[in-house]
C-alpha cells in the first residue's frame, strides 16, 4: 500500500485573461517525498504554488493538501505548511530575531533548538535590522523561518535565490534532514544540479503543462546514453546500428550516442576488439534539454 498523499491536484488550471499559466495539472505528491518541480521562467511553477497557498483562485480544477481543499478551506489546509519564496519582503525596522519570532508566532510552532542550529549553519547575524540585510541574508532569514517550523509540508519556490555556494550546500543538508524527519518537500527550481542532488522524483513543466514526471532513473529515456571506446584496431562501422547516432571517429577512438538497447553496439565493438570503454548516463540538464531543445527556453532553464 502506498504512502498517504500530501499534495493532490486534479485538472488544476489558471488563466490570466488570454494567458494560460497552468493547464490541467494533475499531480500527486506522497507524504515524506521530496519532489522537484522544474521549468524555465514563465512555465507555471510559481502559479502552482500560489494556487496551493490559496493566494489566487483556480480557473478550474481542484487542489488538496493532506486531503483538504486548498481553496474551500485555506486555513485548515495550511496549518501543516511552511512556505519559502524566492523573493521576500520583510519588515525593515525589525531585527532578524524579531522577524523570526513574529513568523514563528504566525505559524504556531517553532523548534527552538533547530532554529538556533539553522542560524549558526547559515551564519546569520539575527541582531541586525532587516533593512541592513543583503539579499542573501534576507533569503537566509526566510529559509530559517520556514525550516524552523518543522512543518509537515515545505513549499519552496526558488529557495536558494541569492545564496552563495556554501549556503546552498547548507540548504541541501536541511532538505536531507527534512526527509529524515518525515517531512514532504515541494521544491520549485530551475537549478538542475540542486534538483538532481535532492529529489526523489522530478516533474517537468513546460508552458503551463506537465510534460514528464518520474524518478531520475525513470526519466533517463529522455536522452541518449553517451559511449566512448578505445579500439585495439580500426573502428567498425556503427552508423547503421539500431539506436546509434552522433558517431565520431578519431583514429582508433570512437564516441556515439545510444537510444534504447546497447546490445547491438556492444556486439559490434566486441567483435572488433575493445581496449577501453566508458558509458555515461545523461545528467538532469541533458534530460531537461531533451524536452526544451537548445533554444531560448533551454538557455533560460540552464
Amino acid at each position: 500500500m502506498g504512502r498517504p498523499t500530501a499534495i493532490r491536484t486534479q485538472a488544476l488550471s489558471k488563466s490570466f485573461g488570454d494567458t494560460r499559466a497552468l493547464v490541467s495539472l494533475s499531480l500527486d505528491v506522497a507524504e515524506g517525498e521530496v519532489i522537484g518541480y522544474l521549468g524555465p521562467n514563465g512555465a507555471g511553477k510559481t502559479t502552482t504554488i500560489r494556487l496551493l497557498l490559496g493566494l489566487i483562485r483556480a480557473t478550474s480544477g481542484r487542489a488538496e493538501i493532506f486531503g483538504v481543499d486548498c481553496q474551500a478551506h485555506p486555513v485548515e489546509a495550511h496549518r501543516r505548511v511552511a512556505y519559502v519564496p524566492g523573493e521576500v519582503n520583510l519588515w525593515p525596522s525589525l531585527t532578524g530575531t524579531e522577524a523570526l519570532h513574529l513568523l514563528g508566532r504566525i505559524h504556531g510552532y517553532v523548534d527552538v533548538a533547530y532554529r538556533d542550529l539553522l542560524i549558526e549553519r547559515f551564519e546569520l547575524d539575527p541582531s541586525k535590522k532587516v533593512r541592513a540585510y543583503s539579499k542573501g541574508n534576507r533569503q537566509k532569514l526566510i529559509l530559517i523561518a520556514g525550516l524552523m517550523t518543522r512543518a509537515d509540508l515545505l513549499l519552496l519556490d526558488e529557495p536558494t535565490s541569492g545564496l552563495d555556494p556554501l549556503k546552498e550546500r547548507a540548504f541541501r543538508e536541511c532538505v536531507a534532514e527534512a526527509r529524515e524527519h518525515g517531512q514532504t518537500v515541494f521544491l520549485s527550481s530551475h537549478i538542475l544540479s540542486e534538483v538532481e542532488a535532492l529529489c526523489d522524483r522530478i516533474a517537468i513543466l513546460r508552458a503551463g503543462r506537465l510534460v514528464e514526471v518520474g524518478t531520475l532513473a525513470e526519466m533517463r529515456h529522455l536522452s541518449a546514453l553517451h559511449v566512448e571506446a578505445q579500439m585495439d584496431g580500426s573502428v567498425p562501422p556503427l552508423s547503421g546500428l539500431p539506436g546509434v547516432s552522433a558517431v565520431e571517429v578519431d583514429g582508433s577512438r570512437v564516441s556515439c550516442r545510444v537510444t534504447g538497447s546497447v546490445e547491438p553496439l556492444l556486439a559490434a565493438l566486441a567483435g572488433a576488439g575493445v581496449r577501453h570503454l566508458v558509458s555515461r548516463e545523461p545528467s538532469l540538464e541533458e534530460l531537461f534539454l531533451a524536452h526544451y531543445g537548445s533554444g531560448q527556453a533551454a538557455s533560460d532553464a540552464a
